[in-house]
């Protein structure tokens, strides 16, 4: 029998012995177990970067190589598994974290109905299914984690029944038709939909609008004399007032400004804002030509002193103390206009408007260290990963039963705090992109091959037992939160075409759908009605998957 490789025909299945015999002549056990999990995690990720019809796996692709290799004796280690999904779901949570409550009262209320709506009807679905045809709680939780495209999901489950091997074959047969069941619904709903409202996609959210720039000239008699911290307006509209433009040269704003007749300002914001403020100051002069000095009236600082972390723009008073005007903040490669009532947060990367001597005494006091953005703090991710698998350990009883978060939800949780707050006590998720990217596809990897290569020996036996019953369970745990989803975005919360279509593929946690509605209209309302409910429903779903098991066993 093979132990660790795919074989599919007698000249394969040869070969395949061939290459056995020279890894048991030239190497130990540790380095063929190591060999094999690096190949099938690199033929997974190989097959689910294949397309057809914008269709495709992603890192999804390696469970499915594991379930093939792990009929034919491939394992890996449990501890490679339970490692994997706390990176994954951990750093999911870290970049998440920093817009979700944001994203969320701006325009995920609503949006966030839906995605309970659907949600709780994949699980209601799930439980019947389970309790009409017999099916075992891994089974079935397996089912509707493939079904909703949840690897959090999959992972809390494969946690709660860790010797389970079900699980993994629930959701290696679900999984292909929840992707390919989101992306035809997202396709045909607005063929479907010729009557309802498409308005939203001549306007776009503000944290989706690229920041822009505007001259205004003062007028308004209204404001002459005020400081700006005085015009509500600016505060609301989440711009700067960056620079002064004098004798036809663009100063930084001083520490004693106030409001003048004719004075013409440089404003920082997004478009649609910028309208809202040059109404009340004056009007737009885009006539006015100008040039900005970047190098003596501009620097990028990185914060790291404890003077500043954790209090607003408000409290700090940068503008009187060394006339410093903060015009855009970095968070977590998130880019935007801070309000005065934003707190910033270690390794905030922060654009500085001020003369070249206010500037200098600005980066001593804000401990300025550029490295920040680049390095990862390992004691805080450590700290972070601990706290999230404590978190995930505590259990709540329901009368005769308990539940916990598990690895998967206590790390995901911390996470998106983590994420919003931006530390808690000297814990600070300060995580580069690329490296978060990196660990989570790592750790996704990881928990595939162990998930799949678990269940590889039991999935034919388990296809024979049950039969069609399987494939059809999947498609109603798939169809039915999709028109639960539509019926409730339609008619009750009155939500338009491309807001529905995003706010759909974020419940389902579906990405290739998302794709797939972005691919055919030029908007960016579906993207932010995705991200609006996201983390939500990958939250709510990580959480169902222990209830359902709870309920079923």
């Amino acid at each position: 029998m093979c132990r660790y490789a795919i074989c599919w025909t007698g000249r394969e299945y040869e070969c395949w012995w061939f290459f056995k015999g020279v890894i048991a002549t030239n190497m130990d056990g540790a380095t063929a177990q190591i060999i094999a999990l690096f190949g099938v995690m690199g033929l997974g990720l190989t097959i689910g970067q294949m397309s057809w019809r914008g269709i495709s796996l992603g890192t999804s692709g390696v469970v499915f190589v594991a379930l093939v290799a792990g009929h034919f004796g491939f394992q890996v280690p449990k501890i490679a598994g339970s490692v994997g999904v706390v990176l994954f779901v951990y750093c999911l949570g870290i970049g998440a974290g920093p817009s979700f409550l944001r994203t969320f009262f701006q325009k995920g209320k609503k949006l966030s109905v839906m995605a309970v709506a659907m949600i709780l009807a994949g699980g209601v679905v799930a439980w019947l299914a389970a309790t009409l045809l017999h099916l075992s709680p891994g089974l079935t939780s397996g089912l509707f984690a493939g079904a909703m495209t949840s690897t959090p999901a999959l992972a809390a489950a494969t946690d709660q029944l860790p010797a389970d091997p079900e699980v993994a074959v629930g959701f290696g047969i679900a999984y292909p038709f929840g992707v390919i069941g989101v992306i035809l619904f997202v396709q045909l709903m607005p063929r479907y939909s010729s009557g309802q409202s498409t308005t939203s996609t001549d306007t776009t959210e503000t944290d989706a609008q690229p920041i822009s720039r505007m001259m205004i000239q003062v007028v308004n008699p209204g404001v002459f004399g005020k400081r700006l911290r005085d015009i509500a307006a600016i505060s609301r509209a989440n711009c700067q007032v960056s620079r002064l433009l004098v004798e036809g040269k663009l100063q930084p704003i001083p520490a004693s400004f106030t409001l003048g007749p004719g004075q013409r300002v440089l404003i920082v914001g997004v478009r649609s804002q910028l309208r809202e403020v040059a109404e009340v100051l004056g009007e737009p002069c885009e006539d006015v030509d100008y040039v900005l000095d970047l190098e003596r009236q501009h620097r990028r600082v990185v914060v790291n002193s404890t003077e500043m972390i954790g209090r607003t723009l408000a409290e700090l008073h940068l503008l009187s103390r060394f006339g410093v005007t903060i015009s855009r903040i970095t968070r977590q490669d998130i880019e935007f206009v801070p309000s005065p009532d934003e707190r910033i947060q270690f390794g905030d990367a922060l654009t500085a408007v001020g003369e070249s001597q206010g500037l200098d005494q600005f980066v001593r006091f804000a401990g300025h260290r550029e490295r920040t953005l680049d390095e990862t703090d390992l004691i805080s991710l450590a700290s972070g990963l601990v706290l999230g698998i404590v978190v995930g350990s505590l259990k709540l009883t329901l009368g005769s039963k308990s539940i916990s978060l598990g690895l998967a939800g206590g790390p995901l949780l911390v996470g998106l705090i983590l994420g919003q707050l931006g530390h808690i006590g000297p814990i600070v998720p300060r995580i580069p992109r690329a490296a978060r990217f990196l660990l989570a596809e790592i750790g996704l990897a990881l928990f595939l091959a162990q998930a799949g290569a678990q269940a590889g020996s039991e999935f034919v036996a388990v296809i024979r037992q049950h039969g069609i019953a399987l494939p059809l369970t999947a498609i109603a745990i798939v169809v039915t939160p999709l028109l639960v989803g539509w019926l409730v975005a339609r008619f009750v919360l009155r939500l338009d075409l491309w807001e529905m279509c995003g706010g759909i593929c974020g419940a389902m946690t579906s990405t290739p759908g998302l794709g797939a509605v972005t691919s055919s209209v030029d908007s960016s309302v579906p993207a932010t009605s995705y991200a609006a409910v996201y983390p939500l429903a990958l939250l709510l779903v990580t959480i169902l998957a222990p209830v359902l098991i709870a309920q079923l066993s």
